[in-house]
């Protein structure tokens, strides 16, 4: 019991700091600007169902996604903390991370897909985190992690509802410590993955 309830705790910070939803409130605001409330509430909707549904099939499928492809374990934990401790440096830099690719996009509400769901809330580092959780894991474990990235899309939606308030409150100082706590975070768990997979491959204890 100790150790699923470490692995959640574990699932969770490392979710919460990936998808950042304090950080990503500008975000948000900036590409529904001019948007009603309804409008507003209906793409934040759309776009989190859609980024569960990625990340849910990842998850789900990653153990056969790797035979596919002929990927190790120690090859994924590697290259996965490579990639996850490159943005949390960005972040760490006041950086905003090429992974998430904003472009200037113009209010339509396909932004739900683009760039809002993918690559924002569910992009590589999002993949690459819930695959890593599951890698080498039960099938408990996988229901965990599809249950916390639920939790946390929920979340989310609740944060980005309430975006205007949040960030008239917290001002744009707090937000941006924030930012930079969540990519200390970030670039560490990049780092214990690839510490993960070193050990793995040498059969260190």
């Amino acid at each position: 019991m100790d150790n699923l309830i470490t692995f959640s705790v574990t699932v969770f910070t490392g979710f919460f700091a990936i998808m950042n939803p304090i950080s990503n409130m500008p975000i948000f605001l900036s590409l529904l600007e001019g948007a009603d409330e309804e409008t507003k509430r209906r793409i934040n909707k759309k776009a989190l169902l859609i980024a569960f549904t990625i990340v849910c099939v990842f998850v789900i499928l990653g153990k056969f996604i790797f035979e596919l492809f002929g990927i190790t374990i120690p090859a994924f934990k590697i290259t996965g903390g490579v990639l996850i401790f490159y943005v949390g440096f960005e972040m760490l830099q006041s950086k905003k991370s090429n992974m998430k690719n904003i472009k200037e996009t113009n209010f339509d509400e396909n932004i739900a897909v683009s760039p809002l769901a993918i690559p924002i809330l569910a992009g590589p580092g999002t993949i690459v985190t819930a695959m890593n959780f599951v890698s080498d894991t039960n099938y408990v474990h996988i229901g965990i992690v599809i249950l916390i990235f639920g939790l946390m899309c929920l979340l989310t939606y609740f944060i980005f509802n309430f975006s205007d308030t949040i960030a008239k409150r917290i001002g744009d100082n707090v937000i941006s410590v924030v930012g930079k706590i969540m990519g200390l975070i970030i670039a560490i768990i990049g780092t214990s993955m690839i510490i993960e997979g070193i050990k793995i491959s040498f059969n260190l204890d």
